[in-house]
C-alpha cells in the first residue's frame, strides 16, 4: 500500500532530514546569495543520483523520472533564502552567520523536498511521469527568484501541469496542515513617498509650507482608495511603517519621507489603486502648496491555489493524516513569490503545521525566536512525497 510504503521511508530518513535542516539553519545565506545551500543542495542531488541544472544564479532544477509509462509532470518547490535578522542565542543549531537567520522556514522547505525527492526516487520503478524539483533563490526579496526561474524557464521542458509548495505555519500544531482554494495570500507593492514644502521655525507656520501638516491629511485621505474605492469583497489593505519628518520641537523640517505597503486580492483593482493613490496624494499636495513624489514598485501578485488540484491534494492530505489533522485555511493577507507560479499554472500552496504549543515552539515567522517542531519534517516529506505520488495517479 502507497501509504505504508511512504511512512516507512518517511520514517526511515526522518534523522537525515533533521540533520539536512539543522545544518541550513546554521549556515543561512541572504537572496540571491544562497551560493553555499546551492552547492550544498546539488551535493545531496549527487548523492540521490538525481539530474539537475542551475538557473537564476543560485536556483537549481532537477528531475526526477518515474520508470512506468506516464507523461503527466508534476513540479514541487522549496525557497532557499534566509532573512537579515539576528538570531537569539544558546540554540546548538542556531545560526553562525551574524545577523541572518532562517527566520521564516525556508530551511524546513529547502531539507522537505530533499527528503520527499529521497523518498520518491525510492519509488520510481512504481509510477510513470516526471517530477520536477525546483529549489528557488531569493523569495524574501524583488523581483522575486520565482519571477526570475520562470523567465528562465523552469515552467518548460518539461513544461508541469501543474505545481505544489508547502510553508511552515507556527501556529498550527506539528502534525497538522491547512489548505484553502482559491484566492489566498496577497499581491504586496512597496510604496515610497516624499512630501516636499518648506520648512521653518515652528512658531512662524503661515511662513512656511507644513510637509508634517500635508503628509497627516495625504495618510488620512489615503485610507479612503480602501474604504470607497475597493470592493468590500475584496480584501485591501494600506500601510505606512515608516514617517520620517526629521524637524525639531520648534522646527518645521523641508520634507517628510515615508515608506509602506499596499496589498490586495485582485490584479485589475490593484492597478487602478495605484493610479488613484498617486492621483490623491499629489492632488492633495499640490492643493496646499508642496510637491509629492510617489514611487509604487510592483510586487509580487496574489497568490490563488486552482481549484482542482488544491482539492485533490487535501484529500490525499486527509487520506495520509487524517481528517482530524487537515485545516482550513482563511485568507492571509501576506506575501509569496510562489503566487508567480500560481499565476502561470496551476497551483496548489499548502501550510505546514510546524508549531508546539506544549513545548512552547509558537513565535510568529520574522522573529529572531522562531523555531520549529522538527517532527513536523516527518509529516512534510511524506505528505509532499504521497501528494505527488497520487497527483500522478498512483494507488
Amino acid at each position: 500500500m502507497l501509504k505504508d510504503k511512504i511512512q516507512q521511508l518517511a520514517k526511515a530518513y526522518f534523522n537525515d532530514t533533521v540533520e539536512i535542516r539543522r545544518h541550513l539553519h546554521q549556515h543561512p545565506e541572504l537572496s540571491f546569495e544562497e551560493f553555499q545551500t546551492a552547492a550544498y543542495v546539488k551535493e545531496k542531488l549527487d548523492d540521490l543520483g538525481i539530474p539537475y541544472q542551475a538557473m537564476a544564479g543560485t536556483g537549481i532544477v532537477a528531475l526526477i523520472q518515474g520508470q512506468l509509462p506516464g507523461e503527466k509532470v508534476l513540479a514541487l518547490r522549496a525557497d532557499m533564502d534566509a532573512l537579515p535578522i539576528q538570531e537569539i542565542d544558546g540554540r546548538s543549531y542556531g545560526s553562525r552567520n551574524a545577523g541572518v537567520m532562517h527566520a521564516c522556514g525556508h530551511d524546513v522547505h529547502t531539507s522537505s523536498l530533499l527528503g520527499a525527492a529521497r523518498i520518491l526516487q525510492a519509488l520510481r520503478m512504481d509510477f510513470g511521469g516526471t517530477i520536477k524539483l525546483i529549489f528557488q533563490p531569493g523569495e524574501e526579496r524583488l523581483p522575486g527568484g520565482a519571477s526570475l526561474m520562470i523567465k528562465e524557464g523552469v515552467l518548460e521542458n518539461p513544461a508541469p501541469e501543474g505545481i505544489i509548495g508547502q510553508h511552515v505555519m507556527p501556529f498550527i500544531e506539528s502534525g497538522k496542515v491547512g489548505f484553502r482554494a482559491g484566492k489566498y495570500m496577497a499581491s504586496c507593492d512597496e510604496l515610497f513617498m516624499t512630501i516636499r514644502g518648506k520648512g521653518g521655525h515652528g512658531a512662524h507656520p503661515h511662513q512656511n509650507i507644513d510637509p508634517i501638516a500635508i503628509t497627516a491629511q495625504i495618510i488620512t485621505a489615503l485610507q479612503q482608495i480602501v474604504s470607497r474605492n475597493a470592493d468590500p469583497r475584496t480584501p485591501t489593505v494600506l500601510s505606512w511603517g515608516k514617517i520620517i519628518g526629521n524637524g525639531a520641537t520648534n522646527v518645521i523640517p523641508d520634507q517628510v519621507n515615508l515608506e509602506g505597503t499596499f496589498r490586495t486580492f485582485d490584479e485589475s483593482w490593484r492597478a487602478r489603486a495605484h493610479t488613484l493613490m498617486v492621483d490623491m496624494a499629489e492632488g492633495i499636495a499640490r492643493a496646499m502648496g508642496a510637491a509629492c513624489d510617489f514611487e509604487v514598485r510592483k510586487g509580487y501578485p496574489f497568490l490563488v491555489n486552482e481549484a482542482k488540484i488544491t482539492e485533490a491534494s487535501r484529500e490525499f492530505a486527509v487520506e495520509y493524516l487524517g481528517e482530524e489533522n487537515v485545516e482550513e485555511l482563511d485568507v492571509w493577507p501576506a506575501a509569496e513569490d510562489f503566487s508567480y507560479y500560481s499565476q502561470a499554472t496551476n497551483a496548489c500552496f499548502y501550510r505546514l503545521g510546524t508549531g508546539n504549543k506544549a513545548l512552547g515552539i509558537n513565535s510568529a515567522v520574522h522573529t529572531p525566536t522562531f523555531d520549529i517542531d522538527e517532527d513536523a519534517l516527518l509529516t512534510s516529506i511524506g505528505l509532499m512525497a504521497f501528494i505527488t505520488l497520487r497527483q500522478l495517479g498512483v494507488q
